[in-house]
């Protein structure tokens, strides 16, 4: 059987997995994937996807050469051959053409597909929400905000604040918050910012264009350590969170005993796209496709889709929004030298899968931050503790029993 062949074979498997039959409503477009000469296509019409023969004008094409195409569609893909949007935006031996706006719209059709194209990853672990505490906090933040925030807390022991990634709320971490044996000795807290989960927007919000700087970012954090939380706390951030637990250590080294910073970037220029907040595009589809690129092949299946999941659910434009901050805003470097490494012990774990915070980016912060220490986790992308909580618990326990030596 010829390459052209398999892909056909697994691209028609693709297509019968339900949540690709989901994800084509509403198409009516070709999509041709060439391999050198050769091509397939399938064609979504009257909500149905089939594989057919390929037409002289696709609505999207994307071609590579034969050794492209069979690390694609290895048992486990290696980086940037992933998943569809790592393929566009960061994979050099294909090229993917068409309208950009019609692309937006077809995201979460084709993540599906490439998610299909190999065999389903390990099952997910059940994890025991009953833990949970949930309760809300008026928060007063220093610009004069007012806030009803949402935040949920499980353990005993001393504090580790929880923040989510852009776009997203708590249940990111439920799978860390949850794990019982680190709630024998830690605490763990988090909360959803405000416009984020179930935390509304702040009092007296006009419904104007929503845009997070690090200013307002970092208020609402110290104000949450300070007035519900009442005492220093570990920070352990992923993405964006990553980002401000930094600028927390730089800021306000005195609410902060250490970082952990989960795939934080440098400067994470371009994550931002017109098609975020589009009245074409389908916002809680495209957010989720966007992220779900950046996740590893190997995390179990129904995690990667929970994960995209809490963005799906996100209030339109928040995403975008907090990517003000995160893509266009955010400087690593400059952060990064403001903390001493003498005081706030700083851990960076980065995933191998994350195109947005890279492993040269890890390497790079810890180069600026003395003392601090990368963790390379090969197997993992940029939501390591939704798409693989077992995986990221693995790589976390010998931090957190490095940090219980802290002075009180």
């Amino acid at each position: 059987m010829g390459l052209i062949d398999e892909l056909r074979n697994r691209l028609a498997v693709a297509i019968a997995a339900p949540e690709v039959q989901s994800f084509a409503r509403g198409l009516d477009l070709e999509i041709q994937f060439g391999i050198d000469e050769a091509a397939v296509a399938i064609a979504c019409r009257n909500n149905q996807p089939v594989v057919s023969i390929p037409s002289n004008a696709p609505d999207i094409a994307l071609s590579g050469p034969a050794t492209a195409w069979l690390k694609v569609l290895a048992p486990c893909p290696p980086p940037t051959y992933h998943s569809f949007s790592s393929i566009q935006l960061r994979n050099t031996s294909f090229t993917v053409s068409g309208d950009a706006l019609v692309i937006a719209q077809a995201r979460a059709f084709l993540e599906a597909v490439f998610a299909n194209l190999t065999a389903p990853a390990a099952h997910a672990v059940e994890v025991d929400l009953t833990r949970l505490e949930g309760r809300y906090h008026r928060v007063h933040s220093a610009g004069g905000q007012i806030a009803e925030i949402y935040s949920e807390a499980t353990g005993t022991g001393r504090p580790v604040l929880c923040l989510h990634t852009a776009g997203a709320d708590t249940r990111q971490f439920h799978g860390v918050m949850c794990d019982p044996e680190l709630g024998r000795d830690w605490r763990l807290i988090g909360f959803d910012m405000p416009h984020h989960g179930r935390s509304m927007p702040p009092i007296g919000w006009d419904g104007s264009i929503y845009q997070l700087d690090q200013p307002t970012y970092l208020d609402w954090c110290a104000s949450f350590i300070e007035q519900a939380i009442g005492e220093p706390v570990v920070v352990m951030g992923c993405s964006m969170g990553a980002g401000i637990a930094m600028a927390l250590a730089a800021e306000r080294p005195d609410l902060v005993k250490a970082v952990i910073a989960l795939e934080a970037p440098v400067r994470p220029r371009g994550r931002r796209n017109e098609y975020l907040t589009h009245a074409g595009v389908n916002g809680g589809w495209h957010s989720a496709a966007y992220v779900r690129g950046l996740m590893s092949p190997s995390s179990p299946s129904e995690d990667r889709r929970r994960a995209a999941w809490i963005y799906s659910q996100g209030a339109p434009g928040i995403y975008d929004g907090d990517l003000a901050f995160y893509s266009d805003e955010f400087d690593g470097e400059q952060i990064a030298k403001l903390i001493d490494g003498h005081k706030i012990p700083v851990h960076l774990l980065i995933g191998h899968y994350d195109f947005s915070a890279t492993v040269s980016d890890a390497y790079a912060l810890a180069e600026w931050i003395e003392g601090a220490v990368v963790t390379e986790m090969p197997e993992l992308g940029h939501f390591p503790m939704t798409e693989n909580p077992p995986k990221m618990l693995d790589y976390l326990r010998p931090v957190f029993q490095a940090l219980r030596s802290l002075p009180l």
